[in-house]
């Protein structure tokens, strides 16, 4: 009887520590509850054409306001979360740079952020702050990487200081092997300013990391990831890395065997490979657990 008794009050004890210690383990790895996106063309769901109504990026040749043949990496990613639209707030402008170089009616990655945290004083620190930002500073003749590198480091700051706990970013990719770079006189310097900025950025969020111990800040490499596809694209199911699908004779009968849809955007087949890269990268570092993700 005494046995049956000690026995009993040992596997409550054991129980009671599973339970404590698995309650711990979950409040660090639940479910990312929101989604925040701020960026350029590569992140846009239509903000500029709902502010051209629709004019612009034009249609069929683009689909439904993004700046591909379809859907783009961050919807992909948000389903891979499970997260609805209204769980997703993208906030991405085709054509923006990171300050205040560019268009003045495109608000940059900085005025994106600014207005976002005008207006959310105190902010869900369940949610993931996605940002992918500097193509057109360099694009449009930024000749150095120190100022796009701070912007957007300034603007993770902003985020922070609202309470942003969970921070996604992308660097980029080599910026002279677009199909509108590779043959441009331009194209040298345009790689090096990519590696310049990709570099710059990393030490930019090795020091944020330091600086806020809560902080957790991931890199989506797409610049490994689009040299990956051009160097061996028979792995990535493509067939030409080269050239866009669309260009002025039209487009190809099989965009999803090219990784470019026009001289500088992915085709669909490319941003959803994007997506999955960064969802599979959250998970590696711990953002969320991947057995809480359930499959529908």
């Amino acid at each position: 009887m005494q046995r049956k008794k000690w026995l009993l009050r040992t596997g409550q004890v054991f129980l009671i520590f599973i339970m404590v210690v698995a309650a711990k383990f979950m409040d660090k790895t639940h479910l990312i509850a929101e989604m925040y996106v701020f960026g350029d063309s590569l992140s846009d769901t239509g903000m500029v054409s709902r502010a051209t109504g629709g004019m612009y990026p034009p249609n069929p040749a683009y689909f439904q306001g993004r700046y591909s043949n379809g859907r783009v990496w961050i919807e992909y990613l948000a389903e891979s979360l499970h997260l609805s639209s209204k769980q997703t707030n993208n906030f991405a402008y085709g054509g923006s740079t990171t300050g205040s170089v560019g268009n003045s009616y495109v608000p940059s990655l900085l005025n994106q952020v600014e207005s976002f945290t005008q207006t959310h004083q105190k902010t869900n620190s369940d949610a993931l702050y996605v940002l992918w930002a500097g193509a057109n500073d360099y694009l449009q003749g930024i000749s150095s990487a120190t100022i796009p590198v701070k912007n957007v480091t300034t603007a993770i700051n902003s985020l922070t200081d609202v309470g942003a706990k969970k921070i996604l970013v992308a660097n980029l990719p080599d910026l002279g092997q677009l199909p509108a770079t590779r043959n441009s006189a331009n194209s040298v310097n345009l790689s090096t300013l990519t590696q310049a900025h990709n570099q710059g950025l990393r030490r930019s969020l090795k020091i944020l990391s330091q600086q806020h111990s809560d902080l957790e800040i991931v890199v989506l490499d797409a610049n490994t990831l689009y040299r990956d596809a051009i160097t061996n694209p028979a792995a990535f199911n493509f067939t030409n890395v080269v050239s866009p699908c669309l260009s002025g004779n039209g487009t190809c009968s099989n965009p999803d065997q090219f990784l470019f849809w026009d001289g500088i955007h992915p085709t669909a087949a490319a941003h959803r490979i994007i997506g999955e890269t960064a969802f599979s990268t959250i998970q590696k570092v711990g953002m969320i657990n991947p057995s809480l993700i359930m499959v529908p």
